[in-house]
């Protein structure tokens, strides 16, 4: 059936808003040319959202003539401010942006493992508080959650996930009750693997996985240009994957003796020193793993550069047994799902860069008939908060652009 004259603006403004949004600024002439619609619907459409407060005229356009076709039209900022958090065990970061998604404010604060419940919720949500202040928001309209554990595909809550401490599921409760925003809650692997596709290492592939190696491990599938959670929220949880050389095997309440075993950040310190390696953090919270992979390519990188040829021999078999850990996880994934790319994200797949991930790719084709390519995080750590501003993003669009009933 055709659609009303209602619907067909609701349409053509949702997707002018899109436009804007992916685009930048655009004239109405433009807006004509990428909608194909008249010069007499774009000018109403540019005069609804203009009054709705939804757009603005932001600058001029380079033509030499002056009129309403000169115009530069804009999506207002302002008109709503997000967070986006990445809750780890050891602290909590944030960053607050406007609806273009740039940044305002950020800030991160570390939580102490002994840390009361109350302390750490109050910690966390000030933290968040504060941030919005100093990005001048008088209030947040979506903030977007990253966080490790499960997520209820039902309820979208954070589960109670054993190994996890309390104050990450009081926190997300304290931030519902304490902000008049949105509060969206999102498992920090699946974060990171959007983030990657969008501005990362897969922006090219609708089909991969993203194997997340930082303090811990886990994964995420996208599919067809999907995320999939699976029946309980759990896809992902490799961790928990049997493997070979391993002592034992893991449980229903902890991952000990599986993947996490051999590729979590303790795993990779215990190879390291065993091939006489030793490193520094750069950064406060860095996984020790990372300061320890980034050292070894480092030294692989500038032979020069390293004390003896025992050191540049030490860093070269370290990375060798660690891409022999992570291949025999990825095999497995690679072996069920056949994603032709296998992202190694986090922090280590970010600093192991191109030398870890052609070391991992060399053995997944010895390992399995499937073809695959293996790449470099290009955006690391920094990929949960990351995708988690983009899904706060996604989801105040979806409601300030939403038709209004007249």
């Amino acid at each position: 059936m055709p659609a009303s004259p209602s619907t067909a603006r609701a349409i053509n403004d949702r997707v002018a808003l899109r436009l804007l949004q992916q685009e930048g600024p655009l004239t109405a002439g433009q807006l004509k040319q990428l909608t194909g619609l008249s010069r007499p619907t774009v000018a109403d459409l540019v005069e609804r959202l203009t009054a709705a407060g939804l757009i603005e005229v932001v600058g001029e356009s380079g033509e030499q003539r002056r009129g309403p076709n000169a115009r530069l039209y804009g999506i207002v900022a302002d008109r709503a401010h997000l967070a986006a958090l990445d809750v780890r065990t050891e602290g909590v970061s944030v960053v607050v942006s406007d609806l273009l998604g740039r940044e305002l404010a950020r800030a991160s604060v570390p939580i102490a493992d002994d840390t009361g419940t109350g302390p750490a919720v109050e910690q966390a949500v000030t933290l968040v508080e504060r941030a919005a202040k100093e990005a001048g928001a008088e209030r947040l309209h979506t903030v977007g959650v990253g966080a490790p554990g499960l997520i209820d595909p039902a309820t979208g809550e954070l589960r109670d996930s054993s190994g996890l401490p309390e104050w990450h599921r009081r926190m997300v409760a304290a931030l519902q009750e304490r902000l008049p925003a949105r509060v969206i809650v999102e498992n920090e692997t699946n974060l990171a693997a959007l983030a990657e596709q969008r501005d990362g290492a897969a922006r090219d592939r609708d089909t991969f996985v993203l194997l997340w190696l930082g303090h811990g491990t886990g994964a995420a599938v996208v599919l067809d240009g999907r995320l999939r959670r699976g029946a309980s929220g759990g896809t992902g949880e490799i961790g928990f994957l049997p493997v070979p050389g391993t002592s034992t095997l893991p449980s229903a309440t902890d991952c000990e003796g599986g993947f996490h075993s051999l590729a979590g950040s303790a795993a990779i310190a215990e190879l390291a020193a065993g091939h006489g390696l030793v490193a520094t953090a750069v950064s406060p919270g860095e996984p020790e793993a990372a300061a320890l992979v980034r050292q070894a390519v480092a030294t692989l990188s500038s032979p020069s550069a390293s004390p003896s040829p025992s050191a540049s021999s030490g860093a070269d078999r370290f990375l060798s047994a660690l891409a022999d850990r992570l291949a025999i996880g990825a095999a497995s994934v690679v072996a069920v799902l056949d994603p032709g790319c296998v992202v190694l994200g986090g922090e280590v797949g970010q600093v192991g860069g191109e030398v870890l991930a052609a070391r991992v790719g060399e053995r997944l084709a010895r390992m399995s008939p499937l073809p695959v390519e293996v790449r470099a995080s290009a955006l690391g750590g920094g990929a949960v908060l990351r995708g988690a501003l983009l899904t706060a993003r996604e989801s105040a669009q979806d409601d300030l652009f939403a038709p209004r009933s007249r």
